[in-house]
């Protein structure tokens, strides 16, 4: 066994070298986590709530007794699941103490060596925190703007398979921004997304640009640290135009709304008060008749691009260059010869 820090477990797995492993339980792994991190519990939920019963109510001693009772128990399928893990593997738990050292231990005696991280995850929390806190954002952001529909988060995705600087904060946020950005997905905490962020910000410090889409402060669950919503309004706006007919089959094939029905009504209830009544009442016919396109399309002129009209008036004309486009491919294409500007 061999205690890392911090700053060594990055290194580790930005050289791709590492599978890290949190021993806690589900429900503390659902909650957070390191990034990237598997799930092989020491304890399940129900057994960690029965440990910290007796040890708060009886004693240290019987908590660790019925804790080795319990691993006894099922230690040859926890050894099997980290010998069928390929490479080399640090272990963490909340705070580097029991759960992970008896870990190391059990595993050193079957020949599986595993680094532990020093701390456990609260040491890693403790670096998010404080990284985000005195960030100081010094790369030029480049901003994708425009309509609700313009594919700015399918041309993010696009340009980080190429390796260019993107920080996707839908992605971290696990949300679409709109108020049917929840659908089909699974939206992040605050601490998750903050974890995320992090780490992309740190894999990014010494480009001299980033990418990032036009995020209000809040997405979903989550909401920006001021340093970064304040490069991004301070930022180059590349302000996309496609045609509405474009628009509307983006945001059809993206949300899958005939895979999403209710979740569609639902969410629009929370919108329909703001719209012209005659509008809202076409709208939710509309999709109870399964006329997807049609409700999309109403919405962006009944609803979505007067906010964003509103909310772009904001922005300098210097910041601001306008790139037009009659399809994704020619738009994403101009995206890139945009960015070349800011290399």
């Amino acid at each position: 066994m061999e205690d890392i820090t911090i700053d060594r477990l990055l290194e580790l797995q930005a050289s791709r070298e590492l599978v890290l492993v949190d021993v806690r339980s589900p429900q503390e792994y659902e909650d957070s986590t390191i990034p990237g991190s598997l799930n092989i519990p020491f304890f399940d939920d129900q057994e960690r709530a029965e440990i910290g019963t007796l040890y708060k109510q009886v004693s240290i001693q019987a908590a660790k007794d019925r804790g080795l009772e319990i691993i006894s128990a099922k230690l040859p399928g926890f050894i099997r699941e980290f010998a069928a893990i390929p490479g080399r593997k640090a272990v963490f738990c909340w705070r580097g103490g029991m759960r992970s050292r008896t870990t190391a231990t059990l595993l050193s005696l079957m020949d599986i060596r595993v680094y532990r991280l020093s701390g456990g995850y609260r040491a890693f929390r403790r670096w998010v925190v404080e990284t985000l806190e005195s960030y100081e954002f010094t790369q030029k952001a480049v901003v994708l703007n425009g309509n609700t529909g313009c594919a700015k988060t399918a041309i993010l995705r696009q340009l980080e398979e190429e390796g260019y600087p993107v920080i996707d904060l839908e992605r971290m946020a696990g949300h679409r921004g709109s108020i049917f950005g929840q659908i089909g997905v699974k939206p992040n905490n605050q601490k998750t997304f903050e974890a995320l962020l992090a780490l992309r910000l740190e894999q990014l410090k010494s480009s001299p640009y980033v990418l990032m889409e036009a995020e209000s402060k809040r997405i979903g669950k989550v909401c920006l640290p001021p340093f970064l919503a304040e490069a991004k309004d301070r930022g180059r706006q590349l302000v996309l135009e496609l045609p509405p007919e474009a628009r509307v089959r983006y945001i059809v094939s993206e949300y899958e709304p005939h895979l999403h029905k209710d979740e569609v009504l639902d969410a629009f209830r929370h919108i329909k008060r703001r719209i012209h009544t005659p509008d809202a009442a076409e709208i939710e016919r509309s999709i109870r008749e399964d006329r997807f396109s049609d409700a999309v399309a109403l919405l962006l002129t009944a609803y979505y691009d007067p906010r964003y009209e509103h909310a772009g008036a904001g922005l300098l004309p210097e910041q601001k260059t306008h790139i037009r486009a009659a399809t994704f491919e020619e738009a994403y294409r101009r995206v890139k010869e945009q960015i070349r500007e800011s290399e």
